[in-house]
């Protein structure tokens, strides 16, 4: 069985606070463009045991695995439950969430006009962490994309007297259409520190991947049933952009594939590029033919997919088969949670997917 680890550091200092946690219950994992997730139990109460060495706000939290980060966050929650007491922490992504932009503009770093929305998040970043006590020490990749944000006639501006958190801003970014993906990382770095990072990944993080698969029977235990719903589905999407009455922009997309005719309205009203009006129409339209999802599996550490073998993002052929159906696609990993083994109760991995021809990127589809 894996050996974990879980250690807990000053978020200011960086000086260790506790090199070996005794925890039971846990569970952590990241997400795509999202905040990743810890939850654990400390028991039991032992006399060097302190509050502070994971105190709420204060703390950071690192689960480390065969000597291998794989995770940390920062600590939000401590809640006494008797003898034990109960952890919630969350990934460095949710920092920016606490954090408002309190100068305008990211400290004068905007307004942006044809900006690169990768720029806007490492700048959302930089001013989080330039701050008085809010250097949290990550690091955002250098990624740089060919999606811009803002124009000369309206430039994305961040105004003072909003004071929106610095995680709308890159909320924003992230919602820009082939917009840049990010997720949360960590490693030991020379030093025997925890080096925090942010990965942006664009046209999108992960990759298809022949190395890895999951399969009933193989390595997934238990899995959610195979959803086939034909309510959210359509063939024809019809976009409607920026402009009212006759001079509104429309675009249309449209395929026959044997089936009943549906058809969905799109609502854009920003969108003054009738070729970028033209792409979400047919992104849309793709993502609602797709009948046929399984959005969660809960796989063993197996060769075929060993735990830590993935990464936020990823495509995997993904086989599931039960009394009603056979299910064989390749899904994108969009969230995990590891929980390790404790007792009887072996080590698993519970993974979040959707069908990898949902996603469109620039430049070409998944």
């Amino acid at each position: 069985m894996p050996s974990y680890r879980y250690l807990t550091q000053n978020v200011l200092t960086g000086a260790f606070l506790a090199s070996d946690l005794p925890l039971s219950q846990v569970e952590f994992g990241p997400a795509l463009s999202a905040t990743g997730a810890f939850t654990a139990v400390v028991e039991p109460r032992l006399p060097y045991l302190d509050r502070s060495q994971f105190d709420p706000g204060a703390s950071l939290i690192h689960a480390e695995r065969d000597g291998r980060l794989l995770w940390s966050g920062i600590v939000w929650r401590s809640v006494p439950e008797g003898q034990q007491m109960r952890i919630e922490a969350a990934g460095v992504g949710s920092y920016p969430y606490r954090r408002h932009d309190l100068h305008g503009n990211l400290g004068g770093r905007g307004p942006y006009v044809y900006a690169d929305p990768c720029t806007v998040i490492r700048d959302a970043w930089a001013y989080c962490q330039g701050q008085p006590d809010g250097d949290l020490r990550v690091a955002v990749d250098a990624t740089t994309s060919k999606v811009t944000v803002g124009t000369p006639a309206e430039p994305y501006r961040i105004d003072w007297w909003d004071a929106p958190t610095l995680g709308s801003v890159i909320e924003d970014m992230t919602a820009v259409e082939g917009g840049p993906e990010w997720t949360e990382d960590v490693s030991w770095a020379g030093d025997g520190k925890a080096a925090l990072r942010i990965r942006l990944g664009w046209p999108r993080l992960g990759r298809r991947r022949t190395d890895i698969s999951f399969t009933t029977g193989v390595n997934i235990v238990r899995s959610v049933p195979v959803e086939y719903d034909a309510d959210q589905a359509a063939q024809v999407v019809v976009a409607l952009g920026a402009g009212e009455g006759r001079s509104r922009r429309r675009a249309t997309d449209a395929a026959r594939d044997n089936r009943l005719r549906l058809e969905h309205l799109l609502e854009v009203p920003n969108e003054k590029g009738n070729d970028r009006l033209a792409a979400r129409a047919r992104t849309e339209r793709v993502s609602r033919q797709i009948t046929g999802e399984v959005t969660e599996v809960i796989v063993r550490d197996h060769p075929a997919a060993p735990i830590g073998s993935w990464q936020i993002g990823d495509d995997v052929p993904v086989r599931v088969y039960d009394e009603w159906t056979t299910f064989d696609a390749w899904c994108r990993i969009v969230g995990w949670q590891l929980r390790p083994g404790a007792g009887e109760a072996p080590e698993h991995a519970v993974l979040q997917l959707q069908r990898a021809d949902r996603f469109t990127y620039m430049g070409g589809s998944s």
